[in-house]
């Protein structure tokens, strides 16, 4: 049976890739950040093994060598944080958290993993988002780390052509996962750490971040939506290089890369309910 290690596999999307692959015959390694989680995984399904895995942290990353079986046919990095807030407020430790979580950390375990993967020809998944090609008022740091990703992911795909080791991009818009039941309590912890100075600047612009959660709870799609596509992005006898999930971001993609900068800028703005003057 093949094996797949899947990165923030202990709830949201990598909860979903994990049971769905695990159910449709996969030996899944499920990194997770706890032994509470460890312990909820392991009882989703006999195939699934936890394995703890902050992929931030180097020892952690180290052991991989001593969870993962010597034949390894998949990984899929979809550990991520999210970092909010103006770019001019966003503290310097901040901004490396999201930097080391969403870039930092898939790459050292795409490292750690390769040798196994060059072995069984095997795939490389990165979950990103629609956020790797669209920009949006404050989620800067979150889009930067996305659009690094994006570029690691296309630079990898070139670079293992030789070894047949595809690489493949998933893109999700907003799905429905635990981060948005938080949402207002981390833009409030977003806000409180903002100098006074700083919210008051921004008391025009943190508004539409609250309209913007609000929102996407009503349209976030099924995390089981996305693993069906990565799912097909691991199976697929020539997968793409990018898989856009749903109809919607597809348009969404296609006019908002299209678009001249200043009248995209405006469309981004007014979607985010974000203010155009003072």
């Amino acid at each position: 049976m093949p094996s797949v290690l899947v990165t923030g596999a202990s709830r949201g999307i990598g909860e979903s890739i994990a049971a769905r692959l695990a159910a449709n015959g996969w030996d899944v390694f499920a990194g997770v950040r706890s032994d509470q989680d460890a312990h909820k995984v392991k009882g989703e399904s006999s195939r699934i093994t936890p394995v703890i895995l902050d992929v931030t942290s180097s020892e952690h990353v180290a052991a991989l060598g001593d969870s993962l079986p010597e034949r390894l046919d998949a990984v899929v990095n979809n550990a991520g944080a999210v970092v909010t807030g103006p770019m001019e407020a966003v503290a310097s430790a901040e901004l490396r958290r999201q930097l080391e979580v969403n870039v930092v950390g898939q790459v050292a375990v795409t490292q750690a993993v390769l040798s196994r993967l060059r072995r069984s020809h095997g795939r490389i998944v990165f979950v990103s988002s629609l956020n790797g090609r669209v920009s949006f008022p404050l989620l800067g740091a979150y889009c930067a780390s996305k659009f690094a990703l994006e570029a690691v992911a296309d630079a990898l795909r070139m670079e293992l052509k030789p070894w047949d080791i595809p690489v493949v991009i998933v893109e999700p818009a907003q799905t429905k996962t635990d981060m948005w039941h938080t949402a207002d309590a981390s833009m409030e912890q977003m806000a409180a750490a903002m100098t006074a100075e700083m919210r008051q600047l921004y008391a025009g612009h943190l508004p539409g971040l609250g309209k913007a959660i609000d929102r996407t709870r009503k349209t976030a799609v099924p995390a089981e939506k996305v693993a069906k596509v990565v799912e097909e992005a691991l199976t697929a006898r020539r997968p793409r290089a990018r898989y856009v999930v749903g109809a919607a971001p597809k348009l969404l993609l296609s006019v908002a890369t299209n678009l001249p900068t200043s009248v995209r800028d405006r469309v981004l703005r007014a979607v985010s309910a974000q203010p155009s003057r003072l």
